[in-house]
């Protein structure tokens, strides 16, 4: 249990410091809402009124409260209150349009990688991919000649178990125009391949691009 103030805590341990040198991904529940909050109140620092509200409510249910389910819990008040049904409302307006993307074959990469497909450097990377296939998120893991150090298996699936993906799909450019693999290609694939299955993430497919054309290691029976 922290001590009833913020400033007693390790300041590489407060919400606020962490976000900014970590990310958002890093924090807990407690702690994102902890800084929305900004405060906590009289005896109670602002990562144990978050923590409070969380066994309240249930963090699955934050998203849907309003004014009136918070204005009356103990260390809020109006203000505080108005700032989580603001963000969470925000969120939604943002979310409404956006399109979850799904890639069901080797051409949904090629066509998504438009923008690195006839670069004039190797671009790897790593599409997250949730149990239906659809993308977590999408990330440039290296820039320049693939090399067995250069795409490690830590910076391909670390990011895997920080968003709960359930498979990735890998993909890069070729700039020669050539998308037949190379021999560090097919080491790298086996050995992110062997990586995946220790820890349960599948690689679903490794598809390298060019400007007119793929070649994808599933059709080709290399995965």
């Amino acid at each position: 249990m922290y001590k009833n103030k913020i400033h007693d805590i390790p300041k590489s341990l407060r919400p606020r410091e962490k976000l900014i040198k970590e990310g958002p991904d890093k924090l807990s529940n407690s702690e994102l809402l902890a800084v929305i909050l900004r405060t906590g109140k009289k005896g109670e620092n602002v990562i144990e009124l978050a923590n409070k509200i969380l066994k309240k409510f249930g963090a699955e249910n934050l998203p849907d409260l309003t004014y009136e389910d918070l204005k009356n819990f103990k260390g809020l008040g109006p203000a505080k209150a108005c700032q989580i049904v603001a963000c969470f409302e925000l969120g939604r307006r943002l979310l409404k349009d956006k399109k979850v993307k799904i890639y069901l074959n080797p051409e949904d990469i090629w066509k998504e990688l438009k923008d690195v497909r006839d670069n004039k450097k190797e671009h790897f990377v790593v599409f997250y991919l949730n149990t239906r296939k659809q993308e977590i998120k999408r990330e440039i893991i290296s820039v320049g000649t693939l090399t067995a150090s250069l795409v490690h298996p830590r910076e391909v699936f670390e990011p895997a178990i920080r968003n709960f993906a359930a498979s990735v799909i890998i993909a890069h450019n070729h700039p020669s125009g050539n998308p037949e693999p190379s021999r560090e290609d097919i080491e790298i694939t086996n050995r992110l391949i062997e990586a995946g299955r220790i820890l349960g993430i599948e690689v679903e497919d490794h598809v390298i691009v060019t400007k007119n054309e793929y070649f994808s290691f599933k059709e080709k029976g290399l995965i």
